[in-house]
């Protein structure tokens, strides 16, 4: 499904019950909708489910351009408006993660919980060094250049072995992003930056790391994320790298289930 919101058609899916409260999930780069399939069955008896995909990402249009985490927080905020949400819980990975921390320091009134997943608040050295490799890939070979390198990075060498239909899965949402999506949401997280304002987030708040997560959103790096959030908490979950989700969809869902249903 589609709405025409802040000039550009955004993609979205819902599922659930009409009627209860509100979950929104916003997806990282080279991700689309389909990265949360696996939190639907624990979820949607009793939320109402709203997915989008990220500008330039799955079926959203991309734009020429830079992009800036305004612009990406504004086409989420959009799609409230167009469907007449009021207040939602919101759950981010990655560039959705740093995007639903976005959310809740600039429009919180519209945020009942926060629940960002592996990943930052400020761009760091370690993590913009391997952005501009990919992205001279990119400009030569499309997305098929990158998609190898990407899915081995997010998933652990032992998962990877044992479920190659998941990895091919995960290479097909890496296929179908497009181009001027892929750079131009490159730019908006090299220009991070909430870490002076994160505590100003004061919805409740759940960090959630993969213990295996190296680089993308470290348990170090998000427990720090939830020491400067009041009344926060970060939980890592085992057996699970940067797309913890996927990779042991049972320990996040044992995590952010209660969570969301304690708000």
């Amino acid at each position: 499904m589609y709405v025409d919101a802040n000039g550009i058609r955004i993609n979205y899916r819902l599922d659930g019950r009409q009627g209860s409260p509100w979950v929104t999930f916003i997806t990282g780069i080279a991700n689309d909708t389909t990265m949360w399939d696996g939190q639907m069955p624990a979820l949607e008896d009793d939320f109402h489910i709203l997915r989008i995909d990220t500008r330039g990402h799955g079926g959203t249009q991309a734009t020429d351009g830079d992009y800036a985490f305004d612009m990406l927080m504004n086409d989420v905020v959009g799609v409230w408006d167009a469907l007449d949400i009021p207040q939602t819980h919101v759950v981010g990975l990655g560039l959705g993660g740093s995007t639903s921390i976005g959310i809740a320091i600039n429009h919180s009134d519209r945020v009942i919980s926060l629940t960002p997943c592996a990943c930052r608040a400020v761009m760091v050295p370690e993590l913009q060094a391997i952005w501009p490799s990919l992205v001279e890939m990119a400009k030569t070979g499309g997305m098929e250049a990158v998609a190898e390198t990407t899915v081995q990075r997010w998933f652990t060498d032992e998962f990877k072995a044992a479920n190659p239909d998941v990895l091919n899965s995960v290479r097909q949402q890496i296929l179908g992003t497009d181009l001027q999506g892929y750079f131009g949401c490159i730019a908006a997280f090299m220009s991070l930056n909430f870490i002076d304002k994160i505590g100003d987030i004061t919805v409740p708040a759940l960090f959630i790391s993969g213990a295996d997560d190296q680089r993308g959103g470290p348990a170090l790096v998000m427990q720090s994320l939830a020491d400067s959030v009041s009344g926060a908490r970060h939980v890592s979950i085992p057996e699970a790298a940067h797309i913890c989700n996927i990779q042991n969809p049972a320990g996040f869902n044992d995590v952010l289930g209660p969570f969301l249903r304690s708000h």
